[in-house]
């Protein structure tokens, strides 16, 4: 009969991959990306691809004063970025501020009046209401993009559904809201997706950052292609002969590419989720669905008498009370000190649990979050690998990236392993803000105005 710590074992091993299991998972991919950029198989891509307008990369040459506008929730912010030719680095002053839930689902003129007067107060308050600034606007709701600064809204989520604007271009509303007031006078240049954003943001310390990757609560990466390799790029072929597609990657297995790696927790997280069917990498990698994992396999072992002594407590078996970031906090314990971990148990009830209990659980975890930094990895290495080129830095941002105490290490290592290249890990702050603002500075540079 099976010992207790082999059927722990049995559980966890469909979490765990080899590298033959990783480069599989890289030729998948890379097979999928190939979908997205051709003309003819894009419609029936899972990975769409998405040409985003934006052909360069910041190149130490660019300055001055731009604004970004950063509009991803029920708070959005309003940037002054200052760039100096020839800086690692920008200067920023920012404010946010509070969309009330009126405004978000009341019109769409309503909402764009909001912003447009949002920005006004900020311009008061650092006294340059009179000076004209070009703008990077990171709008991160679905959009289809038909130029550099020309993007409509193809659907609203998170808790927004402001009138009129679904099907609209939204730089032509934010336009036309600064327009009607006529205090302040803004050039918007480009519509900037957060991925995007963040691999911009590492740009200016890094030129050769073409890559951007976000594991936070969702899941998703860009790099720099050559055009030669997009025929779904509908712009102008001129220098310079590239751009950076934002892959869309969470939607990555939709078509079941990845159904012999996922397992029953998977499926059942998937089953109850708002997007049944959809996302379905995202669900596998990204801090939303990292807890409720954990959740699930330790109900399973409950199940099977394998860990607190076969009994479970209400808040275990509610769904969403196993949060990610307790992920992080059992994995950063020093080995031997099971005080943290204990703590976070008898917070969900279980207060018979014990410190061979405590283990087990670290084990759980460190499964879970090791699957989606492997998988992260086969993921980036499958662009790299792509690109072909020497070196390259990736611009990463996300909660999970940030505060897990491994997952950077892990991502290295692994990385390191699948790749020929020298590819740096770079963390980058504030993609959506100083992101959006170097991209503007960029295009303007481009455009010769700067």
């Amino acid at each position: 009969m099976a010992s207790k710590e082999e059927k722990i074992d049995l559980i966890l091993r469909p979490f765990r991959y080899d590298n033959d299991s990783l480069n599989d998972i890289m030729g998948r991919l890379h097979k999928e990306m190939e979908k997205g950029l051709k003309k003819e198989t894009n419609p029936e891509a899972t990975v769409k691809m998405l040409a985003t307008y934006v052909r360069a990369v910041p190149d130490g040459t660019e300055s001055g004063d731009f604004l970004a506008l950063d509009l991803g929730g029920s708070n959005f912010r309003v940037l002054h970025v200052h760039i100096e030719k020839g800086a690692k680095d920008v200067r920023l002053q920012s404010d946010s501020y509070a969309i009330p839930e009126s405004i978000m689902t009341g019109s769409g003129e309503q909402l764009f009046d909001y912003i447009a007067d949002c920005m006004g107060k900020f311009l008061e308050k650092i006294e340059m209401k009179d000076k004209k600034m070009a703008l990077g606007f990171t709008f991160s709701f679905p959009c289809k993009q038909q130029g550099l600064d020309c993007a409509s809204l193809i659907k609203w989520t998170k808790g927004f559904s402001a009138a009129g604007v679904e099907g609209e271009d939204v730089v032509r509303l934010l336009r036309d809201a600064i327009k009607r007031r006529g205090d302040f006078d803004t050039d918007v240049v480009a519509v900037v997706n957060d991925t995007v954003g963040t691999m911009m943001a590492c740009g200016l310390a890094d030129h050769d950052c073409l890559i951007g990757l976000i594991v936070g609560t969702g899941s998703n990466a860009c790099y720099m292609e050559k055009l030669d390799n997009v025929e779904i790029w509908e712009g102008d072929r001129g220098e310079p002969n590239q751009v950076v597609v934002n892959m869309e990657w969470g939607a990555f297995g939709e078509d079941g590419a990845l159904d012999d790696l996922r397992t029953a927790y998977d499926r059942e997280i998937d089953e109850h989720s708002i997007n049944k069917g959809q996302q379905i990498y995202e669900k596998m990698i990204s801090g939303m669905y990292m807890g409720e994992l954990v959740r699930l396999v330790l109900l399973e072992m409950t199940k099977q008498m394998l860990v607190f002594g076969g009994r479970t407590s209400p808040d275990l078996e509610t769904p969403g009370t196993f949060l990610t970031k307790y992920v992080s906090e059992i994995e950063e314990e020093p080995i031997g000190d099971m005080g943290p971990t204990m703590k976070i148990l008898h917070s969900l009830g279980l207060k018979h649990a014990t410190e061979t209990d405590c283990g087990t659980v670290r084990e759980v975890c460190r499964a879970v979050s090791t699957r989606a930094a492997h998988l992260v990895s086969a993921g980036i290495s499958a662009i790299v690998n792509k690109m072909g080129r020497e070196r390259v830095a990736v611009g990463v941002d996300g909660s999970v990236y940030k505060y897990h105490p491994h997952f950077k290490e892990l991502m290295t290592q692994t990385i390191d392993k699948l790749t020929h290249s020298d590819v740096k890990l770079m963390l980058s702050e504030d993609g959506s803000g100083k992101g959006a603002a170097l991209v503007t500075a960029v295009a303007c540079r481009l455009a010769g105005n700067s």
